[in-house]
């Protein structure tokens, strides 16, 4: 079995290759190195400069153009002169903190809330999706008085201290802090059942009970509701109803993490959790939610956060301000506007059905296809019968997609599934090119 990877080495660059470059490239190469330092992640074997970018494009220096069908933090499409109007016009009136009184931010706050279920009324704003989901580990903390949470094997929740302990594919094969537990994915490519729900409850009760034998008590359950680190698992919806009931029965909270399954992109409702007929304490969300623009939230019920406040003093500055809120209303009217939840929708099935077709078509290599309206993943197999993980064929994959001028990542604990997670303006048209690259590149061998 391939070990697991983290999550930003799927698709790296290799900085020991940049000799092979072009020279206007390996000059930007190095003045990255001298500048940015070994945080810094490049995408591709042959790292792209990008230009510009206007809806499901981007364009490089050499004038090449490319489909992106990588980027969900554009939701609703590189550049939208919508978007764009609006944080101009913004910018150009007023950017402050929210200590003062200003009418976008309360009509965002109030169109955003309209969206969620009746208990989720309080949204607080952060200005990334780590920010939020940070809160959210705090809010539930203080909330239960239990500091233990759960999350799934390969999850990704963000990058600050806090949140990187909740995060297990950021540190492949190491054990989990203390103070977390980690539980298998809803796989039922891998691991077949007939009872996903119940399954899938009764590891999140093991993992409750385990904290609680240590003395460190359960606190919530945070889940991406479309799993997609861990390869995303969409279905058999609603499965996540049972693992929600066991949370509550405990006295913990579930926190839904919606960065990448919300503002539509499943194609069934708004929000990721919303196909599982579960109502979460506390919803977070980041950078797609302002089209790119670094804007959190987090969406709680009233007594939480009373709870919260009680305990300490909190404030975001710039969480909030003016134009991200300008620039989040743009997103709204937009996905309302132009039908992109219906569209994530529609062109989701069409491009399952097509991949399943290639599929059955003389590529057994594609074990799987699976995901929710425009959150796809293609898992890649060494063997149909063994359903051994291929990462080696993904890499080889989205390197060759990207020659051919489209770019996409991967996910899951080895790195073999293909993550197709487009913006949200992704077309019927898009969706056969991508297939039809993606055959050609399975085709070359």
């Amino acid at each position: 079995m391939p070990q697991s990877q983290q999550i930003l080495a799927l698709n790296a660059f290799d900085a020991s290759r940049a000799g092979r470059l072009d020279d206007a490239t390996a000059r930007l190469v190095e003045r990255r190195q001298k500048t940015f330092g070994p945080t810094s992640v490049l995408f591709y074997e042959e790292p792209m400069h990008v230009v510009s970018a206007n809806g499901v494009w981007m364009n490089t220096a050499d004038g090449q153009r490319y489909l992106d069908v990588y980027n969900n933090v554009p939701s609703v499409g590189h550049c939208h002169p919508r978007v764009v109007e609006a944080i101009a016009r913004q910018a150009g009136q007023l950017n402050t903190h929210t200590r003062y009184l200003y009418d976008i931010i309360h009509t965002y706050a109030e169109r955003l809330l309209e969206t969620f279920p009746d208990g989720l009324d309080k949204v607080t704003f952060t200005c990334t999706g780590t920010e939020s989901n940070d809160l959210a580990l705090r809010i539930a903390t203080a909330a239960t008085g239990r500091r233990g949470f759960v999350v799934t094997d390969n999850a990704y929740h963000g990058n600050s201290w806090a949140v990187t302990d909740v995060s297990p594919s950021s540190m492949p094969g190491k054990a989990p802090p203390p103070h977390v537990r980690v539980i298998r994915a809803p796989d039922v490519y891998r691991a077949p059942s007939d009872d996903l729900p119940g399954r899938f409850a009764a590891d999140l009760q093991e993992a409750i009970d385990s904290l609680e034998a240590d003395g460190i008590g359960f606190a919530a359950f945070l889940a991406d509701t479309i799993f997609s680190s861990d390869g995303i698992y969409a279905d058999p919806a609603p499965f996540l109803g049972p693992a929600v009931a066991a949370a509550h029965a405990a006295g913990g909270l579930f926190i839904a993490d919606e960065v990448q399954p919300g503002f539509g992109r499943t194609g069934d409702a708004m929000w990721g959790f919303m196909r599982h007929g579960v109502t979460p304490d506390i919803v977070t969300m980041g950078k797609p939610m302002g089209n790119g623009f670094p804007m959190g939230g987090v969406v709680s019920r009233a007594d939480l956060l009373e709870a919260f406040t009680k305990s300490v003093g909190y404030f975001n500055t710039f969480g909030g301000n003016p134009v991200a809120a300008a620039a989040g209303l743009a997103v709204l009217d937009v996905i309302a506007d132009e039908g992109l939840v219906a569209n994530a929708a529609e062109v989701g099935t069409h491009l399952r059905d097509r991949l399943r077709h290639l599929a059955g078509n003389g590529h057994p290599e594609i074990g799987d296809v699976r995901g929710a309206g425009l959150y796809v993943g293609v898992d890649f197999v060494r063997d149909p019968l063994t359903r051994e993980p291929a990462p080696e064929l993904a890499t080889r994959v989205i390197n060759g997609l990207h020659r051919k001028n489209i770019l996409i990542g991967a996910a899951g604990r080895h790195g073999n599934v293909l993550k197709i997670r487009p913006p949200l303006v992704f077309s019927r048209q898009n969706a056969d090119q991508l297939v039809d690259c993606l055959g050609e590149v399975l085709e070359e061998g």
